[in-house]
Parts: structure tokens; C-alpha cells; sequence
């Protein structure tokens, strides 16, 4: 039975992983200081193969203790998005730089790692251009940086796979209302309003089910993937903002989109991006965009989330 690690495992990916990689007889470990949500693993805790540690990844002595006997270490414990990154910047580094290379540097040869960068590090992309994993990186915001950062040090360990993942939308056991396409699907249930900014920024998606089957994809050919950097993302899902809330508005009917002029993203997040390295292994997304909308327009009509802590 491999051995898998996630450190962050109670949050929006790692509770919907754990849960998968248990269901393939994995021997699961979660380390989380449960900053966002206590019941998101509360399923998983009758499962005789997981264990829980309740930690904070910068305590070294219990990341020493845990990383050893690993086959797998899944590193998603991080702040993630700018304006939380912005929030608490000393502890932006601590978690997302500073615990990454601590735990690179005690890894045994054999050990192996799989990281997901997210690919806002593109920052600004070349108009009718795509980005693909040789495209320069040009991260804007502390949290792009300190993930770019990150995977400069997950390259250096050669027994290693890292992901450039889309933006990600979807339920999961932890919900995350603030993610774009979670966001706004919730305001159009709700408020049948849509305010965007910046309509004509472009991005890629990717549902969270299907970055779980990245995971997943990633553990069984390692040997082929191993050394690499992958984008996971939705290859007929780059949007611009305004084409994502038309999308929105025609599956919850009577939806108005209107732009605002006056607000900028802070994370500068502009660009198309190729999929084509990992699709030419074998790996194709199972959730379309669409798909996603009409799972959270279900969703949200039944729960809205509102007790929920966000990433904000």
C-alpha cells in the first residue's frame, strides 16, 4: 500500500484528493491546522488507512517526524490568492516559500513530490498567444511570486512533478465561494446580477474534480512525468471574463451582466494557456465548464454557503 502525504489535506483540493486516493486503498496522511473548515475530513476519520495530524506545516519537528516513510508528498497547504497573500505577507512567505524548501531538503532521493503552482505566474500573457511551460513567468502579485518561487525549489529535487493549475472551480467538501467561476455563479443564483471589471482579461479553467485526476493521472506515470512542469487546465475553456458571465447568464435565466470600469484584479491575470504537454500523455479533463455551472447553480440553490470562510 503506497504512502501518500498532503499537507493542507482538509482544504478545497485536499479534502476531495484524500478522499479519492482512499477510495484507491492509498495509506493516507493529512497534516492541516484546519484554518478554513473542521468538517470537510470529518467522512474520512472511520477510513482504517488515514491518519490526521491537526499542525501547522512550519512546525519543522512534526514535518521531519511525518515526511519519513512517504512515498508521496503532496504539498497543497499554502494562502492562497492575492488579496489573502496581501493580507498577511510575512506569513505568505513562511508557507508558501519558506515550508516548500524545508520540506524539498529533507526529502530522501527516492522520495517523491508532486506540487501544484497555479499558472496566475504567467501574469500578462501575449495577446494571440498561448502560454504554454516555456512561456516566460511573469508573476505580479506576492502570491504568484512566492509559487513561482516554490517550484524553482520542487525542480532542483528531481523526483518531482509540478502543476500549473487553471483556475479552479466546482464543489468540493470545503467550499470555496471565492473562486471566479464559484463566485459568480453564486451572485447570478442569488442576486441574478453579475458585476464584472477588466471583462476582455483572459483565463483557463479546471474543474476540482479533474485536478484531483491530475493527481491521481500524475501518481500512476510518474516515471514518465517525473522532472516536469505540466499545465492542467481546460483546453476549450480560455475565457475572457465577459465570456464567462455570458455563459453564466444563459444557464440561470434572466442573469444581467454589467461592467464596472473602476476596479482592477490585483493579480493581473491576462492570458490563454496551452494544456497540450500533459493532454500528449493521456490526460483529458472529465468536467467541462459548462458542466460546472450547472453543478453550482444546483448546489447554491440548496446551500449558499453563507457560515463559509473564504479565502479573502
Amino acid at each position: 500500500m503506497k504512502k501518500v502525504l498532503i499537507t493542507g489535506g482538509a482544504g478545497y483540493i485536499g479534502s476531495l484528493l484524500a478522499t479519492k486516493l482512499l477510495d484507491l486503498n492509498f495509506e493516507v496522511k493529512i497534516i492541516d491546522n484546519f484554518m478554513f473548515n473542521k468538517n470537510s475530513i470529518i467522512h474520512l476519520f472511520s477510513k482504517k488507512n488515514f491518519k490526521f495530524i491537526k499542525s501547522d506545516v512550519r512546525d519543522k519537528k512534526i514535518i521531519l517526524k511525518e515526511i519519513k516513510n512517504q512515498d508521496y508528498i503532496i504539498p497543497l497547504a499554502a494562502l492562497v490568492g492575492a488579496p489573502l497573500c496581501q493580507k498577511y505577507p510575512k506569513k505568505t512567505k513562511e508557507v508558501n516559500l519558506n515550508a516548500i524548501k524545508f520540506i524539498v531538503n529533507n526529502l530522501k532521493k527516492h522520495q517523491r513530490i508532486i506540487y501544484p503552482n497555479t499558472n496566475s505566474g504567467y501574469g500578462i500573457g501575449k495577446k494571440n498567444t498561448f502560454c504554454d511551460e516555456k512561456s516566460p513567468l511573469n508573476p505580479i502579485s506576492l502570491y504568484g511570486r512566492t509559487k513561482v518561487d516554490a517550484e524553482k525549489v520542487l525542480l532542483d529535487h528531481m523526483n518531482s512533478v509540478v502543476f500549473r493549475l487553471a483556475t479552479v472551480f466546482g464543489y468540493s467538501f470545503r467550499m470555496r465561494t471565492d473562486l471566479l467561476v464559484n463566485f459568480l455563479v453564486k451572485e447570478a443564483v442569488e442576486k441574478k446580477k453579475l458585476n464584472i471589471f477588466e471583462p476582455n482579461f483572459r483565463r483557463n479553467y479546471i474543474h476540482v474534480i479533474d485536478v484531483v485526476n491530475a493527481f491521481i493521472f500524475a501518481i500512476k506515470n510518474f516515471n514518465k512525468m517525473r522532472g516536469n512542469i505540466y499545465n492542467v487546465g481546460l483546453s476549450n475553456a480560455n475565457l475572457t471574463k465577459l465570456q464567462l458571465a455570458k455563459l453564466i447568464s444563459k444557464h440561470i435565466k434572466g442573469t444581467k451582466v454589467k461592467i464596472l470600469k473602476n476596479k482592477k484584479d490585483p493579480d493581473k491575470r491576462d492570458y490563454f494557456v496551452s494544456n497540450k504537454k500533459i493532454e500528449k500523455l493521456g490526460f483529458k479533463p472529465s468536467m467541462s465548464i459548462e458542466d460546472g455551472i450547472i453543478e453550482l447553480k444546483h448546489i447554491y440553490k440548496i446551500n449558499n454557503f453563507s457560515s463559509n470562510k473564504n479565502n479573502y
